[in-house]
């Protein structure tokens, strides 16, 4: 069984910075995939950005050049820095771990951007 945590949500203004991060417990191999998703209100959830156990990271447009995800591979943890956010940017931020074909989701941690 696996279990996922999330921190650091919160309201900030444009402009601001947030850090999210997402803590891995249980049978955690050590070759996965981590990634943060998101989902605003009447839409859909859509990708933020992943990072491999090796390192490689993709991130959504959106955030290219404002957000940038790690991931601590001692701790199971990754984290998403935030800068520059934007009203945009507002939703609920889910961690999403991929391992032997098996996506295990966190229980969402909200941000929210005011303008």
């Amino acid at each position: 069984q696996v279990q996922l945590v999330e921190s650091g949500g919160g309201l900030v203004q444009a402009g601001g910075s947030l850090r999210l991060s997402c803590a891995a417990s249980g049978s955690i191999f050590s070759i996965n995939a981590m990634s943060w998703y998101r989902q605003a209100p009447g839409k859909q959830r859509e990708l933020v950005a992943a990072v491999i156990s090796g390192g490689s990271t993709v991130y959504a447009d959106s955030v290219k050049g404002r957000f940038t995800i790690s991931r601590d591979n001692a701790k199971n943890t990754v984290y998403l820095q935030m800068n520059s956010l934007k009203p945009e940017d507002t939703g609920v931020y889910y961690c999403n771990l991929v391992q032997l074909r098996l996506n295990y989701w966190g229980q969402g941690t909200q941000v929210t951007v005011s303008s």
